[in-house]
């Protein structure tokens, strides 16, 4: 069986903790790592990308009647946050090269309800930040980073997260880094590092107290336990240390997978993932598109046949239920349905052998073979 994905494991795990809560000793490790690293200002670990994301709708104090623009074709999470405040979610059309929100459609979309754009980075691969910037610069907007996926990956040499307001990152056992159930925010506009604390503390001024800044800790501010376990920092400290390692190996299984299928794409039978020449790409995951929806299934099939894990990603949000209740898409459906419906993703993960790549490179080649002899 060739899995999907295997989360990285350190195979030595044994360390001695000061406190097993939050804000201990790995998690400022994991805190100082990301902000040197990325030249982030301030980073806060956090118990999932998820929380990172309605901290950050928090901070931005999104409320009824406020608007978000977002790409439908993204996780739940991304817009969920916003929605729990009482923001309308604004969809508008994605890139077909790159499957992130189409820059050009956001003016059209903007309105004087708008509170924030959320440019979300898909596949490790970066949203164009100079065009997202400029238009939230123009309107006064915020910027909050979806860059679950990542952590990493650059735009411009700039590490994505670190370009918006806030950014956000994911440290699930699907990702490149993991904690199991884990994220962080990266707060990049230092105005909201200190009331980030505070929500982050369950609304009290903690932080400060165990800094000696105040004499005594209160609730001050609304907020929630947003804290992960130091254990969970600790099993991630490990991997940043590897970061580069981590990645440069899945870069080599990335384009092991690119070359191997070049002929096939020349062919017409698929299309490869697109990079733009400004993003550094992390090879957070290696994605096919199939002609339509039914040949994506057909294959999906063949290959789960031969014990080859893959998946197909989301379904765009504004064709859900809770889509169509909190937010609209503006203008035309033309690439967000009809890409997501052609995309696959293929096995990749740390130390998954050049062996099994040419497994499941050959079994697609197999499949298109018996298509085209059809």
């Amino acid at each position: 069986m060739i899995n999907f994905n295997k989360p990285y494991c350190n195979k030595q795990f044994s360390i001695d903790f000061e406190k097993l809560s939050g804000d201990g000793f790995y998690t400022k490790k994991c805190h100082t790592w990301i902000e040197e690293r990325f030249n982030v200002g301030k980073t806060l670990l956090t118990t999932s990308c998820t929380d990172a994301l309605e901290m950050s709708a928090i901070l931005l104090e999104v409320k009824e009647s406020d608007e978000v623009i977002a790409p439908s074709f993204t996780f739940v999470s991304t817009v969920n946050a916003f929605a729990l405040r009482g923001a309308r979610i604004v969809f508008v059309d994605i890139r077909p090269d790159t499957m992130n929100i189409d820059e050009k459609l956001i003016q059209q979309a903007i309105t004087p309800k708008t509170k924030a754009i959320i440019p979300v980075h898909y596949a490790g691969v970066s949203c164009d930040m100079d065009a997202i910037m400029s238009i939230a610069k123009k309107h006064n907007l915020y910027v909050v980073e979806d860059a679950a996926q990542g952590v990493m990956a650059t735009y411009k040499g700039r590490a994505l997260g670190s370009i918006g307001d806030l950014g956000t990152y994911s440290f699930h056992d699907t990702k490149n880094y993991t904690m199991g159930e884990g994220g962080a925010l990266l707060i990049n506009n230092s105005n909201f590092n200190q009331r980030a604390e505070i929500i982050r503390e369950k609304g009290t001024n903690r932080s400060q107290f165990i800094r000696g800044q105040v004499d005594k800790y209160t609730w001050v501010d609304i907020g929630s336990s947003f804290l992960p376990s130091d254990i969970n920092a600790a099993y991630l400290y490990p991997q940043l240390l590897k970061a580069d390692e981590i990645n440069e190996q899945r870069k080599a299984i990335w384009n092991q997978y690119y070359d191997s299928l070049k002929e096939l794409n020349v062919q017409g039978y698929i299309d490869l993932p697109i990079v733009p020449k400004e993003c550094e790409h992390n090879a957070h995951m290696f994605y096919i598109k199939a002609k339509d929806l039914e040949e994506r299934d057909d294959l999906m099939t063949f290959l789960k046949d031969k014990d080859i894990q893959t998946a197909f990603h989301y379904i765009p949000l504004h064709s859900s239920p809770a889509g169509k209740k909190y937010g609209v898409f503006i203008g035309e459906d033309k690439y967000t349905t009809k890409e997501s419906q052609r995309l696959l993703r293929l096995p990749i993960y740390y130390g998954l052998s050049t062996n099994e790549v040419s497994f499941v490179v050959e079994s697609i080649k197999e499949f298109y073979s018996i298509k085209g002899e059809l």
